[in-house]
């Protein structure tokens, strides 16, 4: 997050004089100021100074867009701006936009309000001029209404931020597939030639051999450090110690190869371990807690998502990582799902000191790896989904509230986490089968629908939101008038 920075723009124009463009740059600043002190923003805010004419908002675009540390603009009409000062500036755009509606005085003082006055405070129709040009141009972007000092609204620029820092990382994100896809899986697909088009996202696939060598590569002073790092941060509850070994192994080499090729995420199968003594466990547990993107099965759009949110979840502690839906317990009026996989979900959402545990694991054909096994936390959450839909990319989104566990499960070594879907499990689960909604999912308890619709919005792509007041027949409906709508575009 501290890599990227949003420039503030101040809209004016000459029309009042000197004095007052002073008091509005002056009263900007003060407004960037408070900004940067608060702690609902994860990111610095830069004033790049009031807007005047044409030339000043085009020449400031061309640096927004080739300035790598901008993450994207606030704007703010102090006075009243000309909207069409706007239009090229807007039309040349490549970076994330959010309007901020506010003004500098919360009150109007009633003996202190004259023309003078009402020269200096025009938000209130300067903003909403500003806010037409941008509907007339249907630019994408995300408006913010409500007093500058006001913790609701710095939150909500706050949450946004984090939104176009996931489009950023998105823009230059790179995944690695070991092998391919687990055969005949339908969801694990997509058109990665317009992923990278709509996303940014580069994937490509390296021969399982090449990790191999990497593997074979790492000497056992790398394990046996590594090996005091796990001693520290997990409990040992196994006396095979090879097992262990093996996976840190796994862990060091894939990181190596990852740091390599400077990509973010990656993807294996079970069906694809040539030369590899074991299925990647405790390794991909390990990567994904470092922030490391995921997906089994050769599932490249999870995995990508999941390295994605991660990142605009930074600095945030509930947890974030790929994520199956595996079995359900439908004990009437209590319905709740139990996600885990084989092996490989992250610690960041464990509720207490993760074990690492081996045991025999039914498919691969290859010797028992090592896993962390934990139970999740209680809390509020989303699982999000991304599927091609054939010509567009469709983002399905479902709240989630997370229990404790209502059994003990002593014979499932794996992490597992059980949830309630919104609005309940059975109108959840047809809703998000409607959607085609995947079985893999990013699960979250740090980011919710609104980042992840702001997110959709940057990207260009279709956003679906199961929630607590979804219902089958308004969300087919839905789902038919935005299939329509994207169609047309």
């Amino acid at each position: 997050m501290k890599n990227y920075k949003f420039w503030f723009l101040t809209g004016s124009q000459f029309l009042y004089g000197p004095e007052t463009l002073e008091q509005v740059e002056k009263n900007s600043r003060r407004i960037v100021e408070e900004l940067n002190n608060s702690e609902s923003l994860p990111c610095e805010v830069v004033f790049k100074g009031v807007m005047k004419t044409p030339d000043e908002i085009s020449q400031v675009v061309k640096e927004v867009n080739y300035a790598d540390e901008c993450a994207g603009i606030i704007t703010f009409m102090h006075t009243f701006s000309p909207s069409k000062m706007w239009i090229n500036g807007f039309n040349a755009l490549q970076k994330p936009y959010l309007h901020l509606h506010t003004q500098f005085n919360r009150q109007i003082p009633n003996e202190g309000i004259d023309m003078d006055y009402m020269n200096l405070h025009q938000s209130a129709h300067g903003d909403r001029e500003h806010g037409f040009i941008a509907a007339r141009l249907r630019m994408a972007r995300k408006i913010v209404v409500g007093y500058w000092e006001d913790k609701e609204v710095q939150e909500k620029v706050g949450n946004w931020m984090r939104s176009a820092v996931g489009a950023a990382v998105s823009k230059s994100l790179k995944v690695v597939r070991f092998g391919d896809n687990m055969r005949e899986v339908a969801v694990t697909e997509g058109d990665k030639v317009e992923v990278q088009k709509k996303l940014g996202w580069q994937v490509n696939t390296w021969p399982v051999g090449n990790l191999v060598e990497y593997i074979e590569a790492v000497t056992e002073e790398e394990i046996d450090a590594l090996l005091k790092e796990y001693n520290e941060k997990y409990v040992m509850v196994t006396n095979n110690l090879e097992s262990v070994r093996y996976q840190a192994k796994v862990e060091i080499a894939m990181e190596r190869f990852l740091k390599e090729k400077g990509a973010s995420a990656y993807t294996n199968t079970f069906e694809d371990l040539y030369g590899m003594e074991q299925l990647p466990g405790l390794a991909s547990q390990r990567l994904m807690e470092k922030g490391y993107g995921y997906g089994g099965e050769g599932d490249w759009k999870v995995s990508a998502l999941t390295h994605v949110m991660k990142a605009m979840a930074e600095g945030k502690t509930g947890g974030t990582a790929f994520m199956e839906d595996y079995t359900y317990d439908l004990t009437s009026g209590n319905e709740l799902s139990l996600g885990a996989h084989m092996l490989e979900v992250c610690p960041s959402l464990a509720a207490d000191k993760p074990k690492i545990e081996v045991h025999p694991l039914g498919i691969g054909n290859r010797k028992d790896p090592a896993r962390l096994v934990f139970e999740g936390h209680e809390g509020d959450g989303i699982v999000a989904s991304l599927v091609d839909m054939g010509g567009r990319l469709r983002l399905i989104v479902q709240d989630i509230h997370c229990v404790v566990p209502t059994l003990e499960m002593p014979n499932l070594p794996v992490a597992r986490i059980m949830w309630k879907p919104m609005p309940d499990l059975k109108t959840g689960a047809e809703a998000w089968i409607l959607a085609g909604g995947a079985h893999h999912t990013v699960l979250s308890y740090d980011l919710n629908a609104e980042e992840m619709r702001d997110w959709a919005r940057i990207m260009d792509i279709e956003f679906v939101h199961i929630n607590k007041d979804t219902t089958p027949e308004r969300f087919e409906q839905d789902l038919l008038l935005a299939d329509l709508i994207w169609k047309l575009k």
